[in-house]
């Protein structure tokens, strides 16, 4: 019987530089999409999948997101003197039990592999969760809640997969699988940004991952790889092969890039469309958008 999944890190130490000069002050994980910060939606995923623990690898200047989900007492004060329930309310998720969520540093930019066995001592011997917040997905059940699902019947390591356009597979890891008509394929190899032509399928790799401790194994005394950073996709590779080995979960969402603005304003557009009390002006903007607006 495979081991329940309980714990998440989130790898939160980068210093966001394609978003300066916004992230000279503030972390990029608190930039709001809508009226939620990205870390919020990294969160509430995780809980929606049963995670119970929160990992944070982070690195100086992070300090906004341990104040972000403390509590606050003045403004919980306020917003209570005068009747704001409702807001009251939407506070509290953003409020976390005392020991819930755990942080440690990444004193060197690394690589995602490095920052991963940065947690190695709160993770223990047991499977585990990482979510990258960048990535943020609408999906009508949560997609870690999806691969925990499908990972209590196949175990080992698994990578949540996106289907893209050939002619943009060369920015993403992509998967060598064993078609199989399931949504949950055995992977046979991996592919980092792939040069045009040679990629070994359509299915990309994003930021969710169900690993086992031996990634952290391999993960010791790792050598810098592709960029000269310690790559988690290296270590994921040495498992291919073994029992229970590597799959790709094909979730069912949709996946927006918040690391790129672009994708950050996407994300914020179509976010904005799924809000009953924004939709309808925002749509309207939308549809009466013109060449002037445009700045053509």
């Amino acid at each position: 019987m495979t081991s329940k999944v309980t714990k998440a890190v989130f790898p939160v130490a980068g210093l966001g530089t394609r978003f300066l000069p916004a992230t000279k002050s503030i972390p990029k994980e608190i930039m709001t999409l809508v009226d939620r910060p990205l870390i919020q939606y990294a969160i509430d995923e995780a809980r929606a999948a049963g995670i119970t623990d929160f990992i944070f690898v982070t690195s100086r200047g992070k300090s906004a997101l341990e104040d972000y989900f403390d509590l606050a007492p003045e403004l919980e004060a306020a917003l209570k003197q005068k009747g704001k329930h409702a807001l009251l309310e939407t506070l509290e998720h953003t409020n976390m039990p005392s020991g819930a969520i755990s942080y440690v540093r990444q004193q060197s930019a690394m690589g995602l592999g490095h920052a991963v066995w940065c947690a190695r001592r709160l993770i223990g011997d047991e499977p585990f969760a990482v979510i990258l917040p960048d990535d943020v997905i609408a999906a009508d059940t949560a997609c870690l809640k999806q691969m925990v699902d499908a990972h209590a019947e196949v175990g080992g390591c698994m990578m949540a997969a996106m289907e893209v356009p050939a002619d943009k597979a060369s920015a993403y890891g992509i998967l060598d699988v064993e078609a199989n008509g399931s949504d949950v394929m055995q992977v046979k190899g991996m592919v980092e940004k792939p040069e045009p032509g040679e990629a070994p399928s359509n299915l990309a790799v994003i930021g969710r991952y169900i690993l086992t401790p031996d990634v952290l194994d391999a993960l010791d005394g790792q050598e810098a790889g592709k960029g000269g950073e310690i790559q988690l996709t290296d270590a994921i590779a040495q498992q291919i092969g073994k029992t229970p080995g590597v799959t790709g979960l094909k979730f069912k969402g949709e996946r927006f890039d918040c690391g790129s603005k672009t994708g950050f304003l996407t994300a914020t557009v179509a976010f904005g469309l799924r809000r009953p009390e924004l939709r309808d002006e925002l749509a309207a903007f939308i549809r009466d958008l013109d060449d002037s607006r445009l700045g053509r």
